[in-house]
């Protein structure tokens, strides 16, 4: 019955999901991520100066309200699977530029954001085998549904065989 912790401006959310390991992997990256911001706030404060507050972006926002809608239960599940691995998809651009374009004096943000890396896209094909699983989805593709010469995100679920935009 329990739910996560909520994100900075939203309130707590009752659990709405049915299985456990999503539960687990939920609970998981809600700690990830909160210590993930709190060590890179710390970089910018300490090599910069800069007392940064992370906010929800329009994108996240629209994460958020496909959850909010969704059902307890199984849908709530699918939609989390997709919209979680979106997420995950989503910051694959800024890590790969924190690899490859940082200050070379700060390995540190690096060896970070490799981190990251691998856990995202470890997540995302954890979350494709999931949707696999329990939803017979074997080709959900994170990425699609996105134009990153117009826009950041046209959609915050991604697609597979079955989907269609307008439900998305």
């Amino acid at each position: 019955m329990e739910g996560t912790s909520p994100t900075p401006g939203f309130a707590a959310t009752p659990a709405k999901a049915a299985l456990d390991d999503l539960k687990s992997l939920a609970r998981r990256n809600n700690r990830m991520q909160r210590e993930e911001i709190m060590t890179l706030k710390t970089f910018l404060r300490e090599w910069y100066g800069i007392d940064y507050q992370p906010r929800v972006r329009p994108d996240g926002r629209k994460m958020l309200a496909l959850l909010d809608q969704a059902k307890p239960g199984a849908d709530f599940n699918h939609v989390f699977l997709e919209v979680l691995s979106r997420h995950h998809y989503t910051l694959m651009e800024p890590v790969n530029g924190c690899i490859t374009g940082s200050d070379l004096r700060h390995e540190a943000l690096r060896r970070e954001c490799s981190s990251m890396w691998h856990s995202q896209t470890a997540d995302i094909q954890m979350m494709r085998e999931e949707l696999h699983k329990h939803f017979g989805i074997a080709d959900y593709q994170p990425f699609k549904g996105r134009d990153p010469l117009r826009e950041p995100m046209d959609t915050p679920r991604g697609q597979h065989t079955g989907s269609s935009q307008e439900a998305q």
